[in-house]
This record gives C-alpha cells, sequence and structure tokens, in this order.
C-alpha cells in the first residue's frame, strides 16, 4: 500500500493544533520539508519528550515522508535552548546515516509559528493569505510524523502524549487513548492543588478555557498536546473570557493609537498588510472602513498584541477575531497576496523572548516544573468526536450496540475529502452515536 494510503487509512491529521489531515497535506512536491519541533507555547513539554523517545521513528518516518514529496531538503526546526534532545537526534542521524539536518531556533514567541519558521529556514516569506507550498515548503509537527510512522505500521491514531502542567499535584507527562476525558487526566496527575480551577487545554496563549466542572464532559482530541491547570482568577484566564462587548468599549475608549500592536506584530513584520492599531482606530472611531477591517483576516491570533505589546492592557486579537467572524457572516474571505513581500528590518529584534512572555503571563512560579516520566492511562470509557479536524466529519461506521475492537475504524472520510478517519481506541460497546462516538469497556479496562 502506498505511504499516503496508509496515512489516510490511519487517520492521521497535524498534531500541533490544526489538525490539517496529512494525506491532504504530503499530496505534493516540495524542496523542503519541514518538522516542527519547536514548541514554543509556555509550559509544554509533550514534543520534547516526544523526540527524545520516538527520536528512531520521527528519522525513519521523515526519511520516507522525503521521498514522498521530492524534497531536497529535510530539516527538523528545534530551539537551541533544547540541548539534549539536539544531541538525541545526531546521534539517530548519523547512525541511521540519514540526510536529514537540525536547524536550531532561538527561545523566543512565536518560534514554532509555520511562517515565521519556513521564512526562518528558506528565507522565503509566505504571501499574505498563503500557506508554505506556495514557497516550496511543507510542514509537519513532530507528533504528526510520529503517527505517520505508526501508519507505517498500519497503526491507526488512536493514543496521544499530553503533559500535564500547572497547579496539580504531579506535573506529568501521560499517554492516553483518544477520547478519553479531560478529568481524568487531571487525576492522573494527582488532581488540583486548588479547591476551584480552569483548565487550559492546549498552550496559554492560543488555547482552549474549560472549568473544572466541565473536564468530565470534555475529551482528549488527536491535536491536543497539554492540559494546563490555573486558578480560575488567574490573568491568562480572565483575559480569555473577556466579553467581546467589553472589549469593543474598552477599544472605543482606551486606544492611544501607539501602534506598538502593529509594530510587534510578526505578520506585519513578515511584509503582510495586517495593522491592528489601524483596525483598533476603526472600531475606536465607529469607522467601518472595509479596506482596513479586512486585514483582520490575515491575523493568525498568536495574542503578541494583547499580551506583550498594548501598553493599555486592550485586545486587538480578540477584536481581530471579532472583525473576523463579522466578515465571514458576509462571505468575505482573505485573498492570497503577493510573492514579493517586504519583510521589516526590525523583524530580527523584535522576537519575543520566552522568559519574558512567561513574566507577562503570569506563569513563573510554573516555570521550569519538574515532569513525571510519562504514565499509560487506561479508561472505562471514551468518546470519540467525529470532527477532530480541519475539515468535513467523518461519517459513522458503527451503531449503538455494536461491538468494536481496539484499532477498528468507527468513522470514515472518502479518500479525497478533506477530513480523517477516526478509530477505537479501547475495546466495547458502542452506546452513544452523534458528533461523537461513544465507547464503553465490557467490564475489562482496554
Amino acid at each position: 500500500m502506498e505511504l499516503l494510503d496508509k496515512i489516510y487509512d490511519a487517520g492521521v491529521v497535524g498534531a500541533g493544533g490544526a489538525g490539517f489531515p496529512t494525506h491532504i497535506k504530503l499530496n505534493c512536491k516540495v524542496e523542503y520539508f519541514i518538522i516542527n519541533a519547536v514548541e514554543c507555547e509556555p509550559l509544554m513539554h509533550t514534543d520534547k519528550y516526544i523526540m527524545m523517545h520516538k527520536g528512531k521513528e520521527i528519522i525513519m518516518a521523515v526519511e520516507e515522508i522525503g521521498k514522498l514529496v521530492g524534497a531536497q531538503h529535510l530539516v527538523i526546526a528545534i530551539k537551541e535552548k533544547n540541548t539534549k534532545e539536539i544531541k538525541h537526534l545526531k546521534a539517530i542521524i548519523e547512525t541511521l546515516g540519514s540526510k536529514i539536518t537540525l536547524f536550531t531556533i532561538g527561545d523566543y514567541y512565536p518560534a514554532g509559528d509555520e511562517q515565521m519558521m519556513v521564512y526562518e529556514i528558506t528565507g522565503k516569506p509566505i504571501p499574505e493569505a498563503g500557506i508554505p507550498l506556495d514557497v516550496g515548503a511543507v510542514v509537519s509537527n513532530v507528533g504528526s510524523i510520529v503517527n505517520v510512522y505508526d501508519a507505517m505500521m498500519d497503526k491507526p491514531v488512536i493514543e496521544r502524549f499530553l503533559t500535564v502542567a500547572g497547579d496539580v499535584k504531579n506535573p506529568t507527562m501521560i499517554k492516553v487513548p483518544v477520547g478519553i476525558s479531560v478529568k481524568a487526566c487531571i487525576e492522573a496527575a494527582g488532581g488540583s492543588t486548588l479547591k476551584e480551577y480552569a483548565i487550559i487545554i492546549g498552550g496559554p496563549m492560543m488555547g482552549t478555557i474549560i472549568d473544572d466542572h466541565e473536564a468530565e464532559a470534555f475529551h482528549i482530541k488527536k491535536m491536543d498536546g497539554s492540559l494546563i491547570v490555573l486558578p480560575k482568577d488567574h490573568f491568562v484566564v480572565e483575559r480569555k473570557r473577556k466579553p467581546i462587548d467589553k472589549i469593543i468599549n474598552e477599544t472605543k475608549t482606551a486606544c492611544i493609537q501607539c501602534r506598538y500592536c502593529t509594530d510587534m506584530c510578526h505578520r506585519y513584520l513578515l511584509g503582510h498588510q495586517l495593522r491592528p492599531h489601524k483596525i483598533m482606530r476603526n472600531i475606536g472611531m465607529s469607522d467601518h472602513d472595509e479596506a482596513i477591517m479586512k486585514e483582520a483576516l490575515l491575523c493568525c491570533e498568536c495574542g503578541i498584541c494583547e499580551i506583550y505589546a498594548c501598553p493599555m492592557g486592550l485586545s486587538p486579537r480578540l477584536v481581530n477575531v471579532h472583525v473576523k467572524k463579522e466578515l465571514y457572516k458576509k462571505g468575505i474571505r482573505p485573498e492570497k497576496g503577493s510573492l514579493d513581500l517586504d519583510v521589516r528590518d526590525m523583524m530580527d529584534y523584535r522576537k519575543i523572548p520566552s522568559y519574558r512572555l512567561i513574566s507577562r503571563l503570569d506563569l513563573l512560579q510554573y516555570y521550569g516544573q519538574p515532569i513525571d516520566e510519562h504514565k499509560d492511562l487506561t479508561t472505562e470509557e471514551v468518546t470519540i468526536y467525529l470532527k477532530q479536524h480541519i475539515g468535513k466529519p467523518a461519517i459513522p461506521t458503527v451503531a449503538v450496540g455494536d461491538l468494536v475492537s481496539k484499532g477498528q475504524m468507527i468513522g470514515k472520510v472518502e479518500r479525497n475529502e478533506m477530513g480523517a478517519n477516526v478509530h477505537a481506541s479501547i475495546d466495547g460497546t458502542v452506546t452513544g452515536v452523534t458528533e461523537k462516538i461513544t465507547i464503553k469497556s465490557n467490564g475489562v479496562v482496554s
């Protein structure tokens, strides 16, 4: 079977958070195949753990994918501070005689952003509303690469490594079946040290927040990489939950047009026509210059503008999110720009040091938390979403009452569709089929 077919069968998607179907992404020919092992969001350790424990699998899979996409350059991007992981990968590359090279990146945010990474490695800025393919590159997260290796061995994506950190008794790395509850993952780290808490699924800059009482109803997806437990009144939590009407009112009354949000924006620095301060002015003056508002469509929502840049504590990112939603309602989408971009001279001097960002986020107390060696979690019940990826949901192939086995396909998309297959992560009986499939073990934990 061809590699792309194996990837499709296994339901591999982007493990870095976006969830782009990998069999679609890798159906191309490029000059550069880049593996994102940077993990630039604070308090996340999953990719580093994967590199140390799945290094050989990563190198072997990258070599095979390189042949598939015809890449002349196979590059693993990694933070230069991760010396242990760099040494480990170099040893494997030498032992296997691989042509893969390591590209080290400074400890800044957002070093793991796809567009910043492609520019640093290739010297080519990606056009507005473009993708790496526009400059002859394709990028995959290191977790996705491990899943591709498993697909080569005819193993579907049914497990996920997770960092559980923050206000938990034993910050831990866990390997869990896809569909396990967030609550079970928190309990695996000894539970929270707080009576009431919030949970960030993902990183503190771009992750999703839920409350402690919701943890049992939320379930781990293929692209989830970490759970961070924080007090409900923490700065990060309150910032993410600020109502849009309050954000708009603050914009109208407090924006001083200092333009720091623009000057620190890495999309702007890469030459894109994204100027958050002008969008804020439009909002503040109740102006609706559509040409200015359309610039919000280029925002990647990294959060630098609101967490690091704005001296007034405003939220240009959330304003951009609001504007994008309004434009989408009108059917307005971003238009791909020119390859001829003028990268701003100050870009190298406006990268955000990770330690300073962690300080701004008020997360220093969790910085450098020792992470226990990983635990393999089991569970008696999983709830597996039929849509845990970009594109259309998978169509269920099972019904309530069906017996399923671990690894069995339970949701399918057609081979050329933008979507991904999903599989049972435990043995058991199907007890629910809606937009998600619930499976309960038959008395024996899988």
